[in-house]
């Protein structure tokens, strides 16, 4: 699940790319005045959004949010998202990933969050957990064969401990990629979302083990001060032998 939240769609798309020096590029700093009702931190996230060029951006290009860019650029380099590709999308709320992914010519495509997402046809969204005991097998069967492509935005709600954060952030990227190990087509692709000083390494070891390239990827559209980072798997070997 994506911790962005949605974008609504604009009237108008005259805004340029944030890398081409358009519009966007040299927007002016807004600042927000203090509400009474909103935190420190409320204000200070407002203020990034609204200062933001892959925000102004995503409105323009009618994408749902400005993560649309951050798959953007990954696929720019390794092109697994296209027509013929099944694709699964875990987390996929509010929708960014499956727009990009149907741009690129992904018909057969299903997506899950915990979070209600209005239809983006020829997607398949299914609301529900993940780690649900059969969701698996569900999300196979919607799909109508062996994914392509894994794809996993999925961020667990955060209790403030960083440990503790850490490791269910790793919890989820354990859960995608033993799916992924599973059900992908030999010489699949597998996306996922993690965090830098999170408890990646056995992690790691699985992809590297079983995809023959593995990255680490900080897309511009990363805010900077963020640790987020993708781990980008590609040619998967084939099922573990058991």
């Amino acid at each position: 699940m994506s911790d962005e939240p949605p974008i609504e769609k604009p009237r108008k798309r005259m805004v340029k790319k944030p890398s081409g020096g358009g519009d966007a590029g040299r927007m002016k700093s807004t600042r927000v005045k203090t509400a009474k009702r909103r935190t420190a931190s409320s204000n200070a996230w407002l203020e990034r959004q609204l200062n933001d060029p892959f925000v102004a951006e995503a409105k323009a290009k009618g994408y749902r949010a400005r993560a649309a860019f951050k798959i953007t650029e990954i696929d720019d380099k390794i092109k697994v998202l296209h027509r013929g590709a099944k694709v699964i999308d875990l987390g996929c709320a509010p929708g960014g990933w499956i727009q990009v992914a149907i741009e690129r010519g992904v018909t057969e495509i299903v997506g899950i969050d915990l979070l209600p997402l209005d239809p983006l046809k020829p997607a398949i969204i299914v609301q529900g957990d993940f780690t649900d005991p059969g969701c698996g097998d569900r999300l196979i069967a919607l799909l109508g064969g062996a994914p392509d492509v894994i794809l996993s935005d999925m961020a667990p709600n955060t209790v403030g401990h960083r440990q503790t954060d850490h490791l269910r952030i790793a919890g989820l990227i354990e859960a995608a990629l033993e799916f992924a190990l599973e059900v992908l087509k030999p010489g699949g692709a597998f996306i996922a979302k993690a965090f830098q000083g999170g408890e990646l390494a056995e992690v790691l070891r699985q992809l590297q083990t079983h995809f023959s390239k593995v990255n680490h990827v900080k897309p511009k559209a990363s805010r900077a001060g963020s640790s987020e980072i993708f781990l980008v798997a590609t040619g998967y070997k084939g099922r573990p032998q058991a």
